[in-house]
């Protein structure tokens, strides 16, 4: 069965989303952007361009799940902060569309799409090139990021399926 899937690596400055259809372990690309917002603009103008253009993005593409990439609390945590809002808008215009959440770390994304949690953008984006059969590596890092949420959480989705079809497999044997 088909399942369309929204990544979305969330930023003040630059939220990436990136669109899939997952269908078992096959992933193809739907389509990939970049919300782009500047520090000229006021907070609130910058937070609802993030919320009003993702919204749009599942109106256009019609996902039933999502990833969104966790905020990383590195030295910096005015920026923390600042992502952290960003974030709050994305996940409300998930919310208002009633969609599947998948919450990742971006280790854990990482780990997944790579192989190591220690992976550099360039490995990302080139894994996510690879993964998805596209000509070039998608751009920006922030698009590449998102199509790289979307694909760990298609994973999770698949592994989650087989241990329920297992689990019921052995609930069935165990009736006989």
């Amino acid at each position: 069965m088909s399942v369309i899937i929204l990544g979305i690596d969330p930023g003040l400055a630059n939220t990436g989303w990136g669109v899939i259809e997952s269908v078992g372990s096959s992933h193809r690309c739907v389509a990939y952007g970049c919300v782009v917002t500047t520090a000229e603009e006021p907070l609130p103008q910058r937070l609802a361009s993030v919320h009003r253009e993702i919204e749009a993005v599942i109106k256009r593409y019609s996902p039933v799940a999502c990833a969104v990439e966790s905020v990383y609390f590195g030295a910096n945590a005015k920026s923390a902060f600042a992502t952290g809002q960003a974030r709050g808008v994305a996940l409300l215009a998930l919310a208002d569309a009633g969609l599947e959440l998948g919450e990742y770390s971006p280790i854990q994304i990482k780990s997944t799409v790579v192989g190591t949690g220690s992976a550099d953008k360039s490995q990302v984006a080139y894994m996510v090139r690879v993964l998805l059969a596209l000509p070039d590596d998608p751009a920006p890092d922030h698009a590449a990021d998102a199509l790289a949420a979307a694909i760990c959480h298609a994973h999770q989705r698949g592994s989650a399926a087989a241990r329920t079809r297992l689990a019921n497999a052995a609930a069935a044997e165990g009736r006989r």
